[in-house]
């Protein structure tokens, strides 16, 4: 049997044309307006993502210059912490810089004797025997320059005798410590060989290969 619209009322016809028209659009809107509007969401989220991305690095490129300044005053200040705290100890220069200190002062340093250190946690504390001769004008004008030297230098135990024979120039002898400071660095281990698994704790070392 042939099924022909045109022998179908006009409002069977017109039914039939909208369904088969809504069915066409909803698939259109299915397999191609869903996916596209999914994809531009995508897009958008990926559009505002890049544009907050730019905008931070656009602040971070006009703080750049003061970032710059920031670390110049960090370093400055590492050099003068340095100046006051040396990473390491050096006799000879220290004992120099007492003995400058001492002759402008017109002290002579009878006695330099360094002791053993005390290992504190960012420092090490480093005393040292000192014994002068002089007068007491000048053993102050000795202590008001160490007061004010650029490496911290702190004086204690401090022990002043009289001379039973003094001269104008000599008319006391006085003992101290002198205790200095000194910066720790800070040493990084080496970092292991690629492929070499660290020994477990307590193992014993591998017996030695066996020659032929």
């Amino acid at each position: 049997m042939e099924l022909s619209l045109n022998k179908l009322p006009w409002y069977v016809q017109v039914g039939t044309f909208v369904a088969l028209a809504a069915g066409l659009v909803g698939v259109f809107y299915y397999f191609y307006v869903m996916p596209a509007q999914a994809d531009m969401d995508i897009r958008r989220k990926q559009l505002a993502t890049l544009r907050a991305d730019i905008t931070k690095g656009s602040t971070t490129a006009n703080q750049l210059g003061q970032f710059k300044a920031q670390v110049a005053e960090l370093q400055g200040r590492l050099e003068s912490l340095k100046a006051v705290l040396p990473e390491e100890k050096d006799v000879a220069d220290l004992l120099r810089r007492i003995q400058t200190l001492a002759t402008q002062s017109n002290l002579a340093i009878k006695g330099f004797k360094p002791s053993p250190v005390v290992t504190k946690q960012m420092h090490v504390e480093w005393p040292i025997a000192l014994q002068l001769d002089g007068t007491y004008h000048n053993l102050g004008m000795f202590f008001d320059r160490v007061s004010k030297f650029s490496r911290i230098i702190n004086i204690s135990n401090l022990d002043i005798k009289g001379k039973d024979k003094p001269d104008p120039n000599s008319t006391i002898t006085a003992q101290c410590v002198a205790t200095t400071f000194v910066l720790l660095e800070q040493k990084t281990a080496p970092p292991p060989a690629r492929g070499a698994a660290p020994p477990a704790r307590g193992s014993a070392p591998p017996p030695p290969a066996k020659s032929n």
